[in-house]
């Protein structure tokens, strides 16, 4: 298995694709201090420790299988496409892998600047579960689609298929977070909510190692097969009726995501929570997409340390995500938010010292080489550092946009927050990548990724005071 993702991550003509690792992913910019929430019932404290029962409940548990399938089916396509691009069809052309790669960055999110503000515009003005089952029947069709690429090797077939399924998840994301306020109680929101962002980090983990170490072919017909189940599965999603009568669908999407981005700005917590989430998903693609350089170039070891180090960072995000929730016992509060902040900027600074000062037993080394260097236990602790304190952070955040939206309007705000991500996203990129061309080599990026949260972190936190409770829903 290490060996497999581990030709894919390790090529030189991959390396510029994998700013498609995560989506959107990663984000992060601190916020605020906060009061301490008021207490609940011991029986609301013991449910909330307990979260982990929601996944035995009806109200919970299909729409958690359904988000765990779809995240692992858009990196298992996006992956076995970059496998066939690489290894089959232009395995003598690696500048056109890197050209695809890029076209295919593009088009998967695209889809989030363009239709966002329709996406939350619907979730919030219909039946969310009948959204949810509308939109996993059209994953079956593209994984259909992607199938037919993969049988025939059509590279045009694949990409239409790559960006349908960024349409799928653009108008899934609203309406995934914004129904759990309707099925989940006050004391649960917090806990369902890091097992969703657990559970998604999971199935990217678990997509790609499966898109890297199966045939396209094969990794087509698991992802049809797992399309259907998830439709099926969507079927026991109970009915989530809209929170406002009549709500007037906006299709000039300049206007709707104008709207939006206002009604964010005018509310200083959501704002705050928006910008914190954008940070920390942008800092995150950024960091995953260097793995590759930084194991061949800076490390000088074999590329299956790659693969270990998006493992590390993966489960260490889901145990953070899960943490936190045990931390606060359900309520909602940014308690730990500002703290989080600093140390994951703390532990980006200890990852570029680590990897800077890495010398490898022996050049080329795989994992065994790796863990017996001396060093190497530090890497990996900073990694892990970087990843829990990024769960801690963004679970907060992501409960304060789905508890403190307007009445009716929560898929919105998600929305809204989805489109700051891909532009904080693309920004950071942007700047990464002029760093690089600069002269930064790519521990001193990772460090001033450190040193840029940290700074964000303390801005936020003296320049700004805000209170949440433990429930903030109208």
């Amino acid at each position: 298995m290490d060996a497999g993702i581990g030709k894919l991550l390790g090529q030189e003509q991959i390396n510029s694709v994998s700013h498609i690792i995560l989506e959107v992913t990663i984000q992060s910019f601190a916020i605020h201090k906060s009061q301490l929430t008021k207490p609940m019932s011991k029986p609301h404290r013991y449910m909330a420790a307990l979260n982990l029962s929601l996944l035995t409940k009806r109200r919970f548990a299909p729409l958690f299988v359904v988000q765990f399938l779809g995240a692992f089916n858009d990196n298992v396509l996006r992956f076995a496409m970059i496998f066939l691009a690489s290894f089959t069809l232009f395995r003598d052309h690696p500048e056109k892998s890197a050209q695809l790669g890029t076209i295919a960055a593009g088009l998967f999110m695209l889809p989030y600047f363009c239709f966002s503000s329709l996406a939350g515009q619907l979730a919030d003005g219909m039946d969310k579960a009948r959204l949810v089952r509308w939109i996993k029947a059209t994953e079956i069709i593209i994984m259909s689609l992607s199938l037919i690429g993969f049988w025939t090797h059509s590279v045009t077939a694949l990409l239409i298929a790559l960006f349908f399924m960024g349409l799928h998840s653009t108008f899934f994301g609203p309406v995934k977070y914004a129904i759990i306020p309707q099925h989940l109680g006050a004391p649960e929101i917090l806990g369902g909510t890091a097992l969703i962002e657990a559970g998604t980090f999971i199935a990217i983990l678990a997509g790609q190692l499966l898109g890297s170490t199966v045939t396209p072919m094969f990794a087509g017909v698991i992802a049809t097969c797992l399309s259907l189940t998830g439709f099926i599965t969507s079927l026991f999603i109970p009915p989530a009726p809209p929170e406002r009568a009549h709500i007037r669908i906006e299709l000039n999407i300049f206007k709707s995501t104008w709207a939006g981005m206002r009604r964010a700005w005018q509310d200083n917590q959501i704002w705050l929570a928006i910008l914190g989430i954008s940070w920390f998903f942008a800092a995150g693609a950024v960091l995953l997409s260097e793995f590759a350089p930084l194991v061949n170039g800076t490390l000088h070891a074999d590329k299956s340390i790659a693969t270990l180090f998006l493992l590390v960072f993966s489960v260490s995000i889901a145990v953070g995500s899960m943490t936190i929730n045990w931390l606060l016992k359900g309520n909602i509060s940014t308690r730990y938010v500002p703290l989080s902040a600093y140390f994951m900027g703390a532990f980006f600074i200890l990852f570029w010292f680590s990897t800077t000062h890495f010398k490898l037993l022996e050049e080329g080394g795989g994992i065994a080489t790796f863990i017996a260097s001396s060093g190497s236990w530090l890497i990996l602790f900073a990694l892990f550092g970087i990843a829990f304190s990024g769960g801690m952070f963004i679970v907060p955040l992501y409960a304060i946009l789905q508890t403190h939206s307007e009445s009716g309007a929560c898929a919105q705000t998600i929305a809204t927050n989805n489109i700051f991500n891909a532009i904080t996203a693309v920004a950071l990129v942007a700047l990464s990548t002029f760093q690089l061309t600069w002269g930064f080599s790519v521990p001193q990026l990772i460090g001033a990724l450190g040193v840029e949260t940290i700074i964000g972190a303390l801005v936020a936190y003296c320049t700004t005071f805000v209170t949440f409770g433990a429930d903030t829903r109208p």
